[in-house]
């Protein structure tokens, strides 16, 4: 299946604790039907001290979001919209805002 939502995209989370957040896209992970997102469901994690340059204690990282909980927002309208498919005159496919009919660049 066609990936709607792909790195460096612009979304917004629509459920769960982190709703109404915006966030670019660090990470898709596909098998999982997850992403990871900038900004997102920080977790605490407590990590070891691993040499010089990495010392240990509770660092925050972003944790994987399900792709059901996120919406694109569309770069010309900057609304959050649905994403569709549609293949061009020359055989190419692209993704589409199903609000506006704009072609989404990837």
């Amino acid at each position: 299946m066609a990936a709607r939502i792909r790195k460096g995209d612009t979304v917004l989370v629509i459920s769960g604790a982190s709703k109404g957040r915006r966030g670019e896209v660090l990470q898709v992970l596909p098998t999982a039907n997850r992403a990871v997102v900038q900004g997102v469901a920080l977790a605490k994690r407590h990590t070891k001290p691993r040499g010089m340059g990495h010392p240990g204690g509770i660092i925050e990282r972003e944790a994987s979001v399900h792709l059901s909980n996120l919406k694109l927002v569309d770069p010309k309208t900057d609304t959050p919209t649905r994403v569709g498919f549609r293949i061009l005159e020359d055989g190419t496919k692209v993704r589409v805002a199903k609000a506006t009919g704009n072609v989404i660049e990837s």
